[in-house]
């Protein structure tokens, strides 16, 4: 490819031990540049060093704590040698300048993480790169500034010229003011409080005047219309993300390139083995799961209870518990916040009691992080924390501080993936996708890649499928989840060979297909071009 991209992004989740991520947009980061680096691709990247990371989930009396989660960045990445300054509210800004390099099958990717925890900057200064997501409106424009604007000149300071910037969200909009090579925008947000907008003193306060000059803002600054005005092509994450995006944003165009996961990074080393042994190539050529269909159902079930033993080990060395092998296992794991409904499951419990005492037993596995200041989200975990101690028949556990290598034992280890968003809040989704490389199917509401990726009994089963506006989705919604599992249950535990086959078609229709290999093979058809 002779085309080069430079993909910038608030947050990239690449390894555990990097803590510069807080969950599915910065693993989607990671995953694009993995494959990148698997294809060969000229790509780098560029995203801010958080030297205490985003949190340390701590519970302590059925409640969310929060730590800083320091890292070892000086022994994980490389000293650059190298700083660019950046202005920001009337004081030069010195930005110091690390790197990472990701091996690939074929390539290599360097990411580049800016610094501004100098003892040459300004106190104040020092702690714009401290952590993820954290502090008010004021940080946050200073951080997207040092992205967007610092992160163009660093990647000059190196030597670099790309010919595409590709915008991983509207955080590194003001790039659209220093780089010169063409722009590409991917917008993850289905919802209006998920674009960033700055009032207009605040930016005026903030930005030196060459940049205010560069931008047209009007009353606020909105990244996202900053972002769509220069890019040459902008993109939304699912099919059904696109016609959200094109109401929520009128005038602009939106095409869709449904995200996708990095086939290695999410298939458990069972199944890695498995594919291993009958498909050759398939990290690189994921399209070749189709060929799961000709293997084994026993090699499949095989490779399954090996990871359920996994998430076993998991379970029991955080709560001193383990989950029986033969008892049907639910999985949920994902920022906790309202929209993402994980307590949706015990609406009823007496029914969800019931199912248990019908199946001889369940056991659900969940994780999840509030942020901070999500007073909601953090009282869906005390409630599931709640809910673990109340049901008798129900085994529920929680997985304290997850992180990826916690999640792939989740999604991997589960039988089933449970995903309940409410209808249009969910732009793709990437969890059910991790759980397809596994064969573990999905059993969520009609939301983001799902409607792309459903087919009713044989890659999983939908929620609420006769839902109807203004009904009350919660009722509706539980309802029908007490319903599939009846459905579910029985097929697993009475019919092993018609779920085996489900698991296969998981692999073969939704693995082979929604990874970041096809992902970028869109992106370089379409933005790159």
């Amino acid at each position: 490819m002779s085309r080069s991209v430079a993909y910038f992004s608030m947050e990239i989740g690449i390894e555990p031990e990097i803590k510069t991520f807080s969950g599915g947009l910065g693993i989607l980061a990671g995953d694009t540049l993995k494959t990148a680096a698997d294809q060969d691709l000229d790509f780098k990247a560029v995203t801010l060093l958080y030297r205490n990371g985003f949190f340390k989930q701590i519970i302590e009396d059925k409640e969310q704590l929060e730590q800083p989660q320091a890292w070892d960045y000086e022994d994980i990445l490389e000293d650059t040698g190298e700083t660019v300054n950046v202005n920001l509210r009337g004081r030069d800004i010195e930005i110091k300048i690390w790197k990472y390099t990701w091996k690939g099958v074929k390539g290599k990717v360097d990411i580049f993480f800016l610094d501004t925890g100098l003892e040459s900057n300004h106190v104040d200064d020092r702690a714009l790169t401290s952590r993820l997501y954290m502090g008010g409106e004021e940080t946050r424009l200073c951080q997207e500034a040092i992205l967007g604007i610092g992160g163009v000149r660093a990647l000059y300071e190196l030597g670099y010229d790309s010919d595409y910037f590709h915008m991983n969200e509207g955080h590194s909009a003001l790039l659209t003011t220093e780089a010169e090579g063409k722009k590409v925008f991917t917008s993850h947000t289905p919802v209006p409080a998920g674009h960033d907008t700055f009032p207009y003193d605040l930016v005026e306060e903030i930005l030196p005047q060459h940049t205010l000059d560069k931008i047209d803002i009007g009353n606020q600054l909105n990244m996202t219309e900053l972002a769509l005005k220069h890019s040459e092509y902008s993109n939304a994450v699912s099919d059904r993300h696109a016609e959200v995006s094109r109401k929520m944003f009128p005038g602009y165009s939106f095409d869709a390139v449904t995200n996708g996961v990095h086939s290695g990074t999410w298939t458990a080393e069972a199944f890695q083995r498995l594919y291993n042994d009958n498909i050759n190539k398939w990290e690189v050529d994921p399209a070749r799961l189709t060929k799961v269909a000709g293997i084994s159902d026993s090699s499949i079930w095989d490779a399954k209870k090996h990871t359920k033993n996994q998430l076993s080990d998991l379970v029991e060395s955080q709560t001193g518990e383990e989950l029986e092998e033969d008892v049907f296992t639910i999985g949920f794991a994902r920022r906790s916040t309202s929209y993402k409904r994980p307590t949706l499951i015990f609406k009823d419990v007496e029914r969800l009691e019931e199912l248990a005492d019908t199946y001889n037993g369940l056991q659900i596995v969940f994780g999840g992080k509030a942020h901070p200041d999500d007073t909601r989200g953090k009282e869906l975990i005390s409630q599931v924390l709640k809910y673990s101690e109340m049901l008798e028949n129900v085994d529920v556990y929680f997985i304290e501080n997850y992180d990826m290598k916690d999640s792939l034992d989740i999604i991997a280890g589960s039988d089933l993936w449970l995903n309940t968003p409410v209808r249009g809040k969910e732009a793709s989704g990437t969890s059910g996708m991790k759980a397809a490389h596994n064969g573990t199917p999905q059993l969520s509401t009609p939301d983001g890649w799902w409607l792309e990726g459903y087919i009713g009994d044989i890659t999983g089963w939908n929620i609420g499928e006769d839902f109807v506006e203004g009904e009350d989705e919660d009722r509706v919604d539980s309802i029908s989840i007490y319903e599939k599992l009846e459905h579910i249950m029985s097929v697993y535990h009475n019919d092993r060979k018609k779920w085996i086959e489900i698991m296969k078609h998981c692999i073969t229709l939704n693995a082979s297909h929604f990874n970041t290999d096809r992902m970028l093979k869109e992106y370089l058809a379409k933005a790159y071009t």
